[in-house]
């Protein structure tokens, strides 16, 4: 039993250890007192805290003199100690960002990852708007696209698309003020951008500089037509972010956008596990990798100590407004309702799904299970997993059959249930709500008698690919959904998306064993 009176009443950090004195969670509290002892005096309905404190041997706390301190506390040793009960900020979503290199006639990039020396700009949610931004300052701005700069120049100086730096063509001073001008569009300025390109080129025409006054007007035009297209409706003078969240089944599904001057220039998306607090945890969290706006725009009031970390970080006063109406509030909806169309915009076939199988619980989780060869050889295994109707391809695993020798697809499909679900049992992981095998009934059964030998009770169904029938545990005959149905769509759809993974680990083995 954890000791809590002896506790200190105060403002502070306290380090939840596991047996090995390992830290597991990091939390702060204004009284850590109160805080700890909540844990422990009342019943906990969230199973994963349930399970957190199940590992709890022992308490350790740091005092602060405000809340503040604690604030700042808290998320030093987040990062330092990488607590397993901590929130892990890993974008739901993944999208690339455009560099700008750090060569002596820069270029423009998509970058995947923040990676290597140079500026990044995004990330973009949308890759046809990166792209077309990509290409649109490129042929604007006359920048190089060549990796190495060739001796002669290209196709695209012959046909005005680039400055050609690699003969001399175009200064120093004079590519760089173009790619200054590029990396003022990335970063929202056209409007100051305009002021001074259209100063520029009065100065050039009163200088009977007739040809770089021309140049520079079509740029100005190509500019203006782009802002036009990115602009939104609200002109603004300083940075916003708008946050807003929904809990659905102890899951925090949340998202930021960032309006730079009134343009919406990126949306980032979260999703973890609920936990008291966790909006102030999440924007500590964050706005220590991720710049301060002037204006953060929340769905409940923030705390003091909120505000007063968010100015500190950015050496200005940051405010934090919660609209109760008008075009902030306005910003708010439009968050919950992408959060609602990215998230749960496929619960639909979910449920479809749950009525079918007539399932007790919404199968919210999916894995998938799926068997791949070559006449025996190179045998592999691999599962997908679905949440919430979209593929969480980040807890996708990969399986080198180790006990089946030859053709034993259902001896194969046992090795693979086997080895995941003794390891998630291990490890205390949540379990999915339901599993797909890709097969008939032998690799159901074969599936099946896995389960029952690791005591886990799971609903679990195979489908057949020729038939495209369902099988389901203690049912005779399979069953057969209309063909339009919006469950029988979804299965095939993780069982095709799960074929193509194996199917992809088994050709790279078999490169392997061709290319040493």
């Amino acid at each position: 039993m954890i000791e809590t009176d002896t506790l200190p009443s105060c403002p502070g950090c306290y380090l939840f250890r596991d047996a090995s004195d390992v830290i597991i969670y990091v939390g702060k509290a204004k009284d850590i007192r109160k805080r700890v002892k909540s844990y422990f005096q009342h019943t906990i309905e969230d199973p994963k805290t349930r399970a957190m404190l199940s590992h709890v041997a022992r308490v350790e706390v740091i005092v602060t003199d405000s809340e503040t301190e604690a604030l700042i506390l808290e998320n030093t040793l987040i990062k330092t100690h990488q607590p397993k009960y901590n929130i892990r900020l890993k974008d739901a979503k993944s999208y690339a960002h455009i560099r700008l290199t750090d060569e002596d006639f820069p270029r423009l990039v998509i970058a995947r990852r923040r990676a290597g020396g140079g500026k990044y700009f995004g990330p973009f949610v949308s890759a046809e708007e990166r792209d077309y931004v990509l290409r649109f300052l490129q042929k604007t701005f006359l920048l190089r696209t060549c990796r190495k700069m060739p001796k002669k120049p290209c196709l695209r100086h012959h046909i005005n698309l680039c400055s050609a730096p690699c003969i001399g063509k175009v200064t120093r001073d004079e590519y760089r003020e173009n790619v200054e001008r590029a990396v003022q569009v990335l970063s929202g300025e056209t409007d100051e951008l305009l002021a001074q390109m259209e100063k520029t080129m009065k100065r050039l025409a009163d200088e009977n500089e007739f040809e770089r006054a021309l140049s520079l007007r079509k740029q100005i035009a190509a500019v203006r037509k782009l802002s036009e297209r990115q602009k939104m409706q609200r002109e603004r003078t300083y940075n916003e972010d708008v946050l807003n969240y929904r809990v659905h089944d102890n899951t925090v599904y949340l998202m930021v956008f960032n309006i730079h001057r009134g343009m919406l220039v990126n949306k980032n998306e979260y999703v973890f596990d609920y936990r008291d607090d966790f909006l102030e945890e999440f924007i500590v969290r964050y706005y220590d990798e991720h710049p301060v706006p002037a204006e953060l725009i929340l769905p409940v009031p923030a705390s003091d100590a909120i505000a007063s970390y968010l100015t500190g970080k950015r050496g200005k006063r940051v405010r934090l407004t919660t609209p109760q109406r008008g075009m902030k509030r306005e910003l708010l909806t439009l968050a919950r309702k992408n959060i609602d169309i990215t998230f749960f915009g496929n619960m639909e076939k979910v449920d479809a799904l749950k009525r079918a199988l007539r399932l007790t619980v919404s199968p919210s989780i999916i894995e998938c299970f799926d068997i791949s060869h070559l006449s025996g050889t190179s045998v592999v295994g691999a599962m997908v997993r679905f949440t919430n109707g979209i593929p969480d391809k980040g807890a996708y695993r990969r399986f080198r059959i180790k006990t089946v020798e030859g053709i034993d697809d259902c001896a194969a499909i046992g090795e693979v249930v086997r080895r995941r679900y003794a390891r998630l049992t291990r490890e205390g992981v949540s379990l999915p709500d339901l599993i797909i095998i890709d097969g008939g009934r032998g690799q159901l059964n074969a599936a099946l008698q896995e389960l029952h030998n690791l005591s886990l009770s799971i609903p679990i169904i195979s489908i057949a690919k020729r038939e495209e029938e369902i099988y389901v545990p203690g049912r005779a005959r399979p069953l057969r959904l209309p063909e339009k149905h919006r469950g029988l769509h979804y299965v095939r759809e993780i069982r095709d998306e799960a074929h193509r993974f194996a199917l992809s680990y088994n050709r790279l083995l078999r490169k392997r064993e061709v290319i040493p």
